[in-house]
């Protein structure tokens, strides 16, 4: 059996998705965090563990850890510990097998090869067999999920994916600068035009009517415009708290690129 060290850069939701999945698989995951996560689908991100101390997604558990050696313990565990540690310091204090970049920032915040003998990408902003060796495609459609060899993943195109034709209102955005308040909590249903939080004094309200998938947490400084929620118009709750289609995609393809290099 392959006994594999994965080191995550991030622990939102498509870091946790191939997270849950390389730790299914039995690998040795820790993830590294802000210490104020900005998550929004919290239900199914590991970075909860920063503020609630542990968290749980379809069976794995997730611990935050206060320094490095307190890993080992989690692992021992079977659990996956989230360090804060956004500049990866981690990297220097274990031999890591695998380094995956996770934070879906749209460019390299500082994740080069070198970090590990395996180094992965997710999405647009890293060239694969350049600053990193492998990178995994994130845009929904036909190549979702492909490892790449070569070359970059598609380009950003600032369009939330379509569901049931919504694209851009499934995100809700925070009206004005301020501290953040939710009013209504993941699973809730809601309805268009239903004020959902406020940012500062500033009511927060839904474009379109279906489930509640995510939301900031309480006290997050926003500004105008940015990312605080996410409204599902399926209206299916389950959905809230299962990991989505597309982190399972790209966990897939994460785990074809380590086995695809590692099994040999």
């Amino acid at each position: 059996m392959l006994d594999l060290k994965i080191l995550i850069r991030g622990a939102g939701e498509m870091a946790s998705g191939v997270a849950h999945r390389l730790s299914r698989c039995h690998f040795s995951v820790l993830m590294t965090e802000l210490a104020t996560p900005l998550s929004i689908r919290r239900a199914v991100c590991f970075s909860e563990a920063i503020l609630k101390g542990q968290t749980e997604i379809e069976g794995v558990r997730g611990v935050h850890v206060s320094s490095p050696s307190q890993v080992f313990a989690a692992w021992q565990a079977r659990e996956i510990p989230i360090l804060i540690d956004p500049e990866l310091k981690v990297r220097k204090q274990f031999p890591f097998d695998v380094v995956v970049d996770a934070t879906l920032a749209k460019r390299n915040i500082g994740t080069y090869r070198g970090f590990a003998p395996l180094v992965i990408g997710l999405g647009p902003g890293f060239t694969a067999g350049e600053d990193v060796d492998i990178v995994i495609e994130t845009n929904r459609g036909h190549h979702l999920g492909r490892v790449i060899f070569h070359g970059t993943a598609q380009p950003d195109t600032g369009i939330p994916g379509s569901t049931l034709g919504y694209t851009t209102e499934r995100v809700l955005r925070a009206p004005a600068d301020g501290p953040f308040k939710a009013v209504k909590a993941i699973g809730d249903t809601i309805q268009a035009g239903e004020i959902v939080g406020y940012a500062g004094e500033a009511p927060m309200r839904a474009q379109i009517s279906g489930v509640l998938r995510g939301i900031l947490p309480n006290g997050i400084k926003v500004f105008k415009g940015m990312k605080s929620g996410d409204v599902d118009p399926r209206g299916d709750r389950v959905n809230c708290f299962t990991i989505s289609d597309k982190a399972r995609a790209v966990a897939g393809g994460v785990l074809e690129a380590i086995l695809s290099v590692m099994n040999r």
